[in-house]
């Protein structure tokens, strides 16, 4: 059937346009030209840079257009002869495909068999390579050269549709990306708590201090302390006081997610990588690119995952599970932990190398039972806001004598506990005043000092007893040394004993301590 070349490029422009669904408009352009090529199957490709893999991603045959994902890797010879248009030229017919290994392997993924002609077109728009068009007929030697002068006028149409299913493709790409995160991160904020340091200025003066002295620059920071005193809280602030602060902040509760699924939580997986991976899932650490990680319980973290951990802190890289190309990203790493690392490197259960590479900048929060004075100020803050959270339209005030009672209360579960205290009260009273009758009273046999010296240790080091105990004395005297009542006087040592010690020990004090 003779067609002039004007009246064959105007009908298949027509039919390539036709719609702005690729398969729909592949199909439509198929069920033209076969009128002309022999054909029994059309199908379009690009070259994808990243995993040097040529991808099949929309086919079609008598049946109709449909999308689809088939992927062929490319060794480094096959990809510089694949894209060197004196091997591989831009318009090729090959009606006898089988007897080129290369080509064989090729056609064999792609279409299962090589006892097959092949017309190939390179689409290029204004230079760039977008992708490619392939016209396959079953049988040897299918094609002529009238054949392929034909097929050369898809080159301009579909260059132009290739190029804009590309940028098409990548815009949903994006707007998934965008969808995920805000699904996620509205999730996060669900549960977040704000920035306020309540305390600031008293019981926690020296712990803002050394946030704020860590928190414009990108080392890791490891928050030492017991279970609720706030330690969230304060990489919370490090983070808002960064120059990541507009990037994201992403927490993970390393005891929380099950041993099976840490990888993929951290790192995230490809689709297929596992029974149920039904799609791709971006890890935290891939969600965290441009801000701060937060790994709370980070000695809960399994061995495993201590070592692909280990890696992103060395080199900023890591892979999905199931994939194999690596992702690069630019965070920032901030851990915390109850427990005692240094026990457990010796136990065998923590890698020395990550604890070391945690390590760089420790701040150990104090337990509410040693900052006695900021009690007060967290009830008041706790009452106000939990009042609000439950919809009390008049904000009780504290019975006389419960600030008494509060503050001589042990708060083995310190701020959680008194958070919790707060909201039991604001449910139980419905006066004007909260009583927390529920709390043990005072234990008038037992001071602050004597609370440290009968605390279970977690290291039997007498540098690290010694720590502790300095340490809570300088937080009952508010980092003061010197004079009555100073942290030398309760210990009945002299002042510049007490600061070489200090020194000794690598504890902070005097300016540093008062900012």
């Amino acid at each position: 059937m003779n067609i002039s070349e004007a009246e064959f490029f105007r009908q298949l422009t027509m039919h390539t346009c036709c719609s702005l669904e690729t398969e729909k408009a592949l199909f439509e352009c198929f069920s033209y030209i076969k009128q002309y090529i022999p054909a029994d199957e059309m199908a379009l490709s690009y070259f994808d840079e990243e995993t040097s893999e040529t991808v099949k991603f929309a086919s079609a045959t008598k049946e109709g257009g449909e999308l689809c994902d088939i992927r062929f890797k490319l060794s480094p010879q096959e990809r510089a002869a694949f894209l060197n248009p004196e091997v591989l030229p831009d318009l090729t017919i090959n009606n006898r495909p089988g007897g080129d290994p290369f080509g064989e392997k090729l056609l064999m993924t792609s279409y299962g068999s090589t006892d097959i002609s092949i017309l190939f077109l390179r689409l290029r728009s204004e230079g760039v390579l977008q992708g490619g068009l392939v016209l396959k007929a079953d049988g040897i030697d299918r094609f002529t050269d009238e054949h392929m002068r034909l097929f050369a006028l898809l080159k301009d149409p579909w260059a132009i549709v290739m190029t804009n299913n590309r940028q098409y493709m990548e815009l949903v790409r994006l707007k998934e990306i965008l969808a995920d995160d805000n699904q996620y991160l509205y999730k996060e904020l669900q549960d977040f708590r704000g920035g306020e340091i309540v305390g600031a200025k008293n019981g926690l003066r020296q712990v803002t201090m050394l946030a704020g002295q860590v928190a414009s620059l990108n080392s890791p920071v490891l928050l030492l302390g017991e279970t609720g005193v706030g330690k969230e809280v304060i990489a919370s602030s490090i983070h808002n006081n960064s120059d990541r602060k507009d990037g994201p902040f992403i927490k993970v509760n390393c005891g929380a997610i099950p041993d099976t699924l840490i990888d993929s939580e951290l790192f995230g997986h490809e689709k297929g990588a596992f029974t149920g991976a039904t799609s791709q899932k971006r890890g935290r650490f891939e969600r965290a690119d441009g801000g701060t990680i937060f790994l709370d319980e980070i000695g809960e973290l399994p061995l495993q995952a201590q070592v692909r951990l280990l890696r992103v802190i060395q080199d900023r890289t890591f892979e999905r599970v199931g994939g194999s190309e690596p992702i690069k990203v630019d965070i920032r790493i901030t851990a915390a932990t109850h427990r005692d690392l240094v026990e457990m490197v010796e136990q065998g259960s923590f890698r020395e190398d990550l604890y070391y590479r945690l390590n760089v900048f420790p701040i150990r929060i104090p337990p509410l039972r040693h900052r006695k004075s900021d009690i007060t100020e967290l009830t008041h803050y706790f009452i106000h806001k939990k009042a609000v959270e439950l919809g009390r339209h008049q904000v009780p005030e504290l019975a006389p004598g419960a600030d008494r009672k509060l503050v001589s209360h042990h708060w083995p579960g310190n701020v959680r506990e008194l958070e919790n205290a707060v909201e039991r009260a604001l449910i139980t009273s419905r006066g004007a005043y909260l009583e927390f009758s529920d709390l043990a009273g005072p234990d008038a046999t037992a001071s602050p000092a004597t609370e440290v010296i009968l605390e279970p240790a977690r290291s039997l080091k007498l540098d690290d007893a010694n720590y502790r105990h300095i340490e809570s004395v300088m937080a009952m005297t508010e980092g003061r040394v010197e004079g009555p009542g100073g942290a030398a006087d309760l210990l009945g040592l002299n002042p510049g004993t007490l600061r070489a010690r200090m020194r000794k020990l690598g504890m902070p004090f005097g300016r540093r301590v008062k900012g």
